[in-house]
């Protein structure tokens, strides 16, 4: 009998174990236990699929929405601009003082035409100078486009614009003339003033002078002429 009994209590300890191995086999891997460690941590601060989509949907429009906002702030900026030159008086001679200086040493191909708004205002300056050299010669010397503005040039109280304007290859063969002084037209209903020549006086030749238009800075590379 004692033997009997011993090789009961040892088959029931060995069921127990094996039971409890069992239970801990199914707990780790039931769907409805939650699962730890550092994979499990990733998988679930991960977003869902649709979750991702959302954010990147949202963070392109707000993208978008910034672009707008900048492209209608830059509109608006020149708008205002252009009405601020459509609502400024024409400059007239009465209210900008006009002088010549050379441009560049001998042979002086060119001069430059310097306006000063002289008033306590601001007015703009359209288009070019209308220049007249010669009293033989009752035609204007005529514009270059590539020096066109995009926009009239707007002077405040005190501000200058400038003109480039071609005399001349400078060859010792052209036919050039003698001038002291010339008359210059403001476009617009401006007026008409006489300038004196730099230096006493310049050669022009009626085949080569051209003029440049007004701008609020000399720009010698883009009026190359």
């Amino acid at each position: 009998m004692r033997k009997f009994r011993n090789r009961t209590t040892g088959l029931a300890a060995v069921t127990t174990a094996v039971l409890a191995l069992s239970l801990t086999a199914c707990g780790e891997g039931s769907s409805g236990v939650k699962s730890s460690g550092p994979a499990a941590d990733s998988a679930a601060s991960a977003p869902a699929p649709a979750q991702a989509e959302k954010n990147t949907d949202t963070a392109k429009g707000a993208a978008n929405g910034k672009n707008a906002s900048t492209a209608q702030a830059a509109g608006a900026a020149k708008g205002s601009t252009g009405q601020a030159a459509a609502n400024t008086p024409v400059c007239t001679t009465k209210n900008v003082a006009i002088s010549a200086a050379y441009q560049g040493g001998p042979p002086y191909t060119h001069i430059v035409l310097t306006a000063k708004n002289t008033s306590g205002h601001s007015c703009k300056l359209t288009g070019y100078p209308e220049i007249e050299f010669l009293e033989s010669h009752r035609e204007n010397v005529p514009p270059v486009a590539k020096s066109k503005p995009a926009t009239p040039v707007v002077l405040t109280a005190g501000a200058p614009a400038y003109a480039l304007v071609k005399l001349s290859d400078g060859g010792r063969t052209e036919n050039t003339e003698p001038v002291t002084a010339f008359s210059v037209t403001l476009q617009g209903g401006g007026g008409m003033t006489a300038v004196k020549a730099p230096g006493g006086g310049i050669a022009v030749d009626p085949a080569k002078w051209a003029t440049g238009y007004w701008t609020p800075e000399l720009r010698n590379g883009a009026d190359d002429f």
